[in-house]
């Protein structure tokens, strides 16, 4: 097996060698498929474990929710520092997938709030430290006209595992109803496989520095703004990201309406890891082909859909109708942003630096959907769900086009060197 498109004998323009990804990025995809059925295990069932089992209300839901999904924002910069600072991106995925592996250990013993908090917090930090490190890894494996696709190919297998894991889960408590237990041992058990393909079959090879290139250090993430399209890409993407409702959330709102049972509540992970699969290596060679930013922004239009169809009555649609719509929107929105948002900030940014760049895009991101759950479980419990939907997609609806016009001009496909340190 060759390991990386580098590696591929040469042949014609055009010839099919030339399109291959290497065994680095199925590598990673494979231990991502793994991660990522221990994660999506618990995922699917935390909405109803915390508001049911343990009893949450909207709001503090929502807080642990935000905690869930953008307490990396304090670690995704320091993991992707941690990389190019010391050039072992693959040390530094291990740490993370590590720490996730041993928070899933400690969702047996939390109960309370208090500890809860405490192991999302746990296992969130291990995400942002691996994410940028394992891109990173990704980005140094193909050629530049080849990011599109490479990271398709690598989120397909990652939502391979997030396909896996709500459809075990669902089988785990049909067989131990309310048996949340057996989840976490099994998803702790999924995670620890998932380090040992990481250590064993992903090299590392070191990168050789350019003439005249500085050593990374602290100043140079400051660096990474100075170059207006990366300013513009990490505003945009705190925004988008500030505008996006939760999946717990969005699920939540299907089972209030009567679309859906709490019984099959993980199995709506299920629809939307399915579209995702499907679409995310064809929504990232479209990225290679007509550019990044018209896919971007066309993922956040269909999330701007799937909001308006939560707000249709389900006595036009019916329930089946309208959970099929809203999963299929959610999964076009995660194939057409999770990677090519990465293969973006890859192609601002210069190798010794790409984590760093990668970790920057991907923070802005996770710090708007860690304000945007708190916001959103506030503007529930102080309004009502209804009323807290419009204003995300009115909110929404004014923002793309304010995002198109600043970055039209964004193209990190284009000859323009990328930012150095």
């Amino acid at each position: 097996m060759y390991t990386s498109v580098r590696d591929l004998p040469a042949g014609p323009v055009g010839t099919a060698p030339a399109q291959r990804v290497g065994g680095t990025v199925l590598a990673l995809g494979t231990v991502s498929l793994l991660t990522d059925v221990s994660s999506e295990m618990v995922a699917a069932v935390l909405p109803v474990y915390l508001t049911l089992a343990i009893g949450l209300s909207p709001l503090a839901f929502g807080f642990l929710d935000g905690l869930y999904q953008g307490v990396s924002v304090l670690v995704r910069l320091l993991g992707g520092y941690a990389a190019d600072r010391f050039d072992r991106p693959k040390a530094t995925a291990q740490v993370g997938y590590g720490l996730s592996a041993v928070s899933k250990l400690g969702l047996l013993a939390a109960t309370g709030p208090g500890g809860l908090a405490a192991v999302l917090a746990v296992d969130r930090t291990g995400k942002g430290l691996r994410t940028a490190p394992r891109d990173a890894l990704i980005s140094d494996s193909v050629p530049p006209a080849l990011l599109g696709r490479a990271f398709g190919v690598h989120r397909a297998m990652d939502t391979a595992g997030a396909l896996a894991g709500p459809l075990l889960a669902f089988a785990l408590l049909l067989y131990l109803p309310g048996d949340y237990q057996s989840v976490f041992v099994t998803s702790f058990a999924f995670a620890v496989l998932g380090c040992a393909v990481l250590w064993a079959f992903v090299g590392e090879r070191p990168r050789v520095p350019r003439s005249g290139e500085a050593p990374v250090r602290l100043r140079s993430l400051r660096g990474l703004l100075a170059d207006a399209r990366m300013r513009r890409v990490t505003l945009v993407s705190l925004v988008l990201g500030l505008l996006t409702v939760s999946d717990g959330f969005v699920y939540l709102l299907l089972r209030d309406r009567g679309a859906v049972e709490a019984t099959y509540f993980p199995l709506l992970f299920v629809g939307t890891a399915a579209v995702y699969l499907v679409l995310a290596v064809p929504l990232g060679r479209l990225s290679d082909r007509i550019g990044r930013i018209p896919v971007l922004l066309g993922g956040h239009v269909a999330l701007l859909v799937t909001y308006v169809l939560l707000l249709v009555d389900t006595s036009l649609v019916g329930g089946a109708v309208l959970v099929a719509a809203v999963l299929g929107g959610l999964g076009i929105y995660y194939a057409a942003t999770d990677g090519v948002l990465a293969a973006i900030a890859a192609g601002l940014t210069a190798p010794n630096l790409r984590g760093s760049g990668i970790a920057l895009a991907q923070t802005a991101v996770a710090a708007g959907r860690l304000f945007s759950a708190v916001l959103f479980g506030l503007l529930w419990t102080a309004w009502d769900q209804h009323r807290a939907l419009v204003a995300f997609a009115l909110a929404l609806l004014v923002a793309l086009p304010v995002a198109w016009i600043l970055l039209r001009t964004v193209d990190p496909s284009s000859t323009r060197e990328p930012l150095d340190a």
